[in-house]
Formats: C-alpha cells, sequence, structure tokens
C-alpha cells in the first residue's frame, strides 16, 4: 500500500495502533454506543477504524450532535489538527490510537459525538457514541417529625422528610420502616417527592413520608435511600435511622415498690413508683389507704408518680394507691400495693443489771422482744464471745468467780437478713480474791531494776498491796486488778523475796515470788555486746590455767633432778672439795 503526502502519513501513523487497520473493502468505523465519565473528569471516546488499501488519503473529523444538527469540534488533515468550536477549544485532543478526549467535562456535554474518517475517493465512514455525564449525590438526610403524632390523628400526619443534594442523572428516593420499603396506597402511607433542577444544571430531589401511626411505633426505626445509576449499574446511599414520637393513651398501671432487699426494714430507705404505659405520660395521685370500716385516703406529695420514704417506720406499713385519669380514653385508672415493714422492738432482758450474786447461787436470765415476724434468740458470754446456747432463757447454775462477766441475748427477725438487735447485762459473783500471777522465780542481778506483777480477781473489786516498797503502777478492769512493781535488786531482798496480798471484804490471798541470781556463766550470751566479752573471759582463765600447768611441770623437773644430784651424791660420784672441782672439770674438758 503506497499513500503520498500527508495522508500517507496519517495513514501510517494510524497503523502503528490498534485504531486503524488497512484492507478493509471500504472505510469502516466502530465505536462504543455510550461511554460514561464523572463530571469534571476526562471523558476518553474510543474511534477504531479500517481503511482500504488502495487508499491514498485519509482524514478524521469530529461533530457532535445537538437538535439534530451536526457541529464540527474537532478535525485533522494532513498531520494537522484544528479545533473549530469555540465551546471545546482547549478542551479536546486525540490520542495516538485515534481516541478522542473531552477534558474538564461539564453538564453540556452528554451528547452524542460523531467520528468520521474519510478515504478519498474510496469513501467516507462513521460511527457515533453517547456519552454520559454523572454526579453521585450526596448522602441522604433526614429530618423526623420531632412534634410528636397522635395514633388517634384522622389525617394522615407527616413522619419524616429526605432530601439529597447535587445529583446527576436525577436521583430516586425509596422510604423503609424497620428495615422493610414503604409503598404509596393513599389510605396508609403517602410519600410526596420533588425534583428540583439547581442553577448548576444538578438535581436535588426530596421527599415527605406521611403514614399512620400505632402504639408499636414508638420503637419503629425510619429511613430513607437514595438511589442512582453508575457505569451501568445501581448504586445506593443510607440516610441515618430515626426514631418517630409516638402519642398513645394510657392503658395500663403500676405501682411497685423499690428497696435495698425483698424484705423491707425499718430505717431502709423505700421508693414507691407509679407508671402508665401512655404517652405522654399522665398526672399521677398517690394515696395511702386508712383500713377500717369506712377506709379512708390520704393524699401523699410525690413527684411525678415517684414517693420516697426515708427510714421507714412500722406505722409506714398499709395499702397505697395510684390513681390517673386519662382524657384520651376518659377513664379513671388505678393501682395498688402494699407495703410491710419489718421491725424489731422491745427488746430487754429480766432481771436487769448488774446482777450480783454468791459463789454457788443459781441465776435465770430471759430475754424478750417484739418483732414483725418470729424471733431466732441466742446468748453469749460477752458480746463476741462463745454461744452459750438459743432461746429466750439462760439457766446458771452453782456460779463460781469466773461466772462474772457481759451476758449478751442477740435477737434476729426471721427471714429478713440485717434486721437483728442485741443487748447485756452485766452479772457478779462475791467471791474473796484469787491470784493468778505466773511470777514465781525470777532470776536477777544484784543492784538491777526489776518488775514483778501480780494479778487477782474478786467481787468486790480486790486491793493488792506488796511486802516491800517501790514504784506500784495498778490497772483495773472490773473485778480484775493487775499490779506492777518496780524495785531495785539488793542483797536483802534476794534473801527475802517479795509478797504480794490482795484483798477484800470476803478475804485475801497472798503470793510469794522468788528472786535467785542469774549466773555470768549460765546466762546465755543476748546478742553480740554481750556474746564478745564472754569469749574474751574464756581466753583470759585458759591463759592462767596454762601458766598453772607450766609451773607444776617446773616444779617437777626440778625435784627430779634433786633427787638424781643427792643419789648421786650418796654414791660418791658427786666430790664436794675444790679438788673435786678441778677433777669435774678435767673430766668435762676431756
Amino acid at each position: 500500500m503506497a499513500l503520498s503526502g500527508a495522508a500517507g502519513s496519517l495513514l501510517g501513523w494510524g497503523l502503528l495502533f490498534w485504531g486503524a487497520t488497512v484492507g478493509a473493502s471500504k472505510v469502516e468505523v466502530s465505536m462504543l454506543e455510550t461511554v460514561e465519565v464523572e463530571l469534571g473528569q476526562t471523558a476518553r471516546i474510543p474511534c477504531n477504524f479500517s481503511i482500504p488499501a488502495e487508499s491514498n488519503y485519509a482524514y478524521i473529523n469530529w461533530f457532535y450532535i445537538h437538535k439534530n444538527n451536526r457541529t464540527k469540534i474537532y478535525y485533522m488533515v494532513r498531520d494537522q489538527a484544528f479545533e473549530p468550536d469555540r465551546e471545546y477549544k482547549g478542551r479536546v485532543a486525540m490520542e495516538n490510537d485515534f481516541t478522542f478526549t473531552i477534558s474538564r467535562v461539564t453538564l453540556q456535554d452528554a451528547r452524542t459525538f460523531v467520528c468520521q474518517v474519510g478515504a478519498g475517493s474510496l469513501g467516507v465512514g462513521e460511527n457515533r457514541t453517547k456519552l454520559h455525564i454523572y454526579k453521585t449525590p450526596e448522602p441522604p438526610e433526614i429530618q423526623v417529625n420531632d412534634a410528636g403524632i397522635p395514633v388517634t390523628s384522622k389525617e394522615i400526619p407527616k413522619i419524616a422528610e429526605c432530601i439529597s443534594k447535587n445529583g446527576f442523572p436525577a436521583p430516586n428516593i425509596t422510604w423503609y420502616k424497620n428495615g422493610s420499603p414503604l409503598w404509596q396506597d393513599d389510605t396508609q402511607v403517602s410519600i410526596l417527592s420533588t425534583l428540583t433542577k439547581e442553577s448548576s444544571g444538578l438535581y436535588t430531589v426530596r421527599s415527605i413520608l406521611f403514614a399512620h401511626v400505632s402504639r408499636e411505633d414508638r420503637q419503629s426505626r425510619f429511613h430513607c435511600e437514595v438511589s442512582y445509576r453508575l457505569l451501568g449499574a445501581d448504586q445506593t446511599a443510607t440516610s441515618e435511622k430515626v426514631n418517630l414520637t409516638v402519642f398513645y393513651s394510657t392503658e395500663n398501671l403500676t405501682l411497685v415498690i423499690h428497696s435495698p432487699q425483698p424484705q423491707v426494714r425499718e430505717g431502709d430507705e423505700v421508693t414507691l413508683h407509679c407508671e402508665g404505659d401512655g404517652n405522654p405520660p399522665p398526672e399521677y395521685n398517690l394515696l395511702k389507704v386508712q383500713e377500717g370500716a369506712q377506709p379512708e385516703e390520704k393524699e401523699l406529695t410525690a413527684s411525678n408518680g415517684v414517693l420516697t420514704l426515708r427510714k421507714v417506720k412500722k406505722e409506714d406499713s398499709g395499702r397505697y394507691l395510684c390513681r390517673t385519669f386519662d382524657l384520651d380514653s376518659m377513664m379513671n385508672l388505678e393501682a395498688t400495693v402494699n407495703l410491710s415493714v419489718n421491725y424489731l422492738e422491745g427488746l430487754k432482758i429480766t432481771p436487769e443489771g448488774p446482777i450480783q450474786l454468791q459463789q454457788g447461787d443459781v441465776l435465770a436470765l430471759t430475754c424478750d422482744a417484739r418483732g414483725s415476724r418470729p424471733l431466732e434468740f441466742r446468748w453469749k458470754k460477752e458480746k463476741k464471745g462463745k454461744l452459750l446456747g438459743p432461746g429466750k432463757q439462760l439457766k446458771l447454775s452453782n456460779v463460781t468467780l469466773e461466772s462474772s462477766g457481759n451476758y449478751s441475748c442477740e435477737v434476729a427477725v426471721t427471714g429478713v437478713p440485717g434486721l437483728s438487735r442485741s443487748k447485756q447485762v452485766y452479772v457478779a459473783v462475791h467471791a474473796k480474791p484469787q491470784i493468778s500471777s505466773k511470777d514465781s522465780l525470777v532470776p536477777v542481778q544484784p543492784n538491777e531494776l526489776v518488775t514483778l506483777m501480780c494479778k487477782a480477781a474478786a467481787f468486790p473489786e480486790p486491793k493488792i498491796t506488796w511486802s516491800i516498797n517501790g514504784k506500784v503502777q495498778n490497772h483495773t478492769d472490773r473485778h480484775r486488778v493487775i499490779s506492777n512493781l518496780t524495785v531495785q535488786v539488793t542483797p536483802d531482798l534476794l534473801q527475802s523475796g517479795v509478797t504480794c496480798t490482795a484483798t477484800n471484804e470476803l478475804g485475801n490471798s497472798s503470793h510469794h515470788i522468788t528472786l535467785k541470781r542469774r549466773t555470768t556463766t549460765t546466762s546465755p550470751p543476748i546478742g553480740n555486746t554481750t556474746a564478745e566479752p564472754i569469749k574474751k573471759e574464756q581466753k583470759t582463765q585458759e591463759s592462767k590455767g596454762v601458766i598453772i600447768v607450766a609451773v607444776i611441770v617446773c616444779i617437777l623437773v626440778i625435784a627430779v633432778l634433786g633427787a638424781v644430784l643427792y643419789f648421786l651424791h650418796k654414791k660418791g660420784k658427786i666430790p664436794c672439795n675444790r679438788t673435786g672441782k678441778q677433777d669435774m672439770q678435767r673430766n668435762t674438758s676431756i
């Protein structure tokens, strides 16, 4: 194939891409039926064509069609491109594969575009593509009727309004209740929709939902959905879900008691709450019924059907009444509840204390009280002491001094946790003093200060005296006395010891404490401070022993040497004159 001039150059350029082919019997152009592009983006419209082999000239024209009229906006002849239309000047171009591009598309660009290819005397071919412009609408906004809707409304009331702005093409709105779509039926549901074309050319759609409501709709959730076409597919955007305020009459009334626990006790805080199932709630009247031959009603001061009784008493027990009048149904409604306040009172012990007994006496203590339910009694020695037994009565036989003390009666109301009381009585048994001191033999050191203790119990309360003078400190707890004596240890005190004597009007008791001298060797070392001198003393005693042994050995050696010399002298082996001494010297030198 041979082409001349610019036509040959253009054809050669086209052959490099899949936009143009050679070998057809005539000029053939193929294009997409539609192309979609978002507002403000660049549209790309492909144009594929084939040219007969014997063609020697080629050109491409681009038109748009408006009201059956063609307007040329771009053409290329002999490698030269021209943009004759002002509307598209600077926005159109053709790529190497003959794809026509339109930048910064507007809504007016939603037209039909024609690609025309000429090959001289062999003919002209063309085809067309419809350009669709779209703009995704804004998410829908919903406004619910916040004034509230009565279920008795005769007209179909407005439920909510939905709006979606700036879409293209025009979107649609669908209403939903609890996830199910609502359709207009003119009796229960009515939908009014309006479409507005803005100055920008974009569309705003509004939809108002009208529907009858029932009591059950107080929990219904409504929302709207905007739908539109995009790239050949259906797309949707959903609004938030809203609740509706529904007004309906009161059909049922309840009066309930709120307390810390199921069984109300004296001193608890109790709330009586009256509540109806209407909206808005009606006015409530709370009353207490005074039972009798002719029951009377006493009106109580409550706030919105709530009555709070702080630190309730048994007198608050009784029947309470809540009453209301519904204006819609013109009916009186009532609800009642019985309040039972559990109590425990009149706790006493007979005989009353303090009780004084003689040793060997018998005592019967009786505990009594009144309560709203059966009572449980039990006795203890001291408030937190050992459990003595259950029942109202406690019997003490053959009492002794150890029987003295506080006796506690604890009373609880059966089946009412936490409702209990206690009372105690003091019992004193007359007895002469009994000394329970543990100090009988006390190790001491001369001249040190020592503290001695003497304990005594008796009733009447005993008095403790000591056999010697010193610093005395006494502590008394009812019929028990503890006396501490602090003295300095002297030789006389080591020899005599100390005696404490406890005395009351019924007699006396004495206890003797012996003081024993504590030796150093027998005393266990206490800490490093006292252990070190003991070690030094032991070393000194060991040194003295070694010296004594050495002296004894020397004496024995001298004694043996003297005995040997004496024996030799007796045998004449050792002369006593000067000559002898000289002989000895000679013998020694030899």
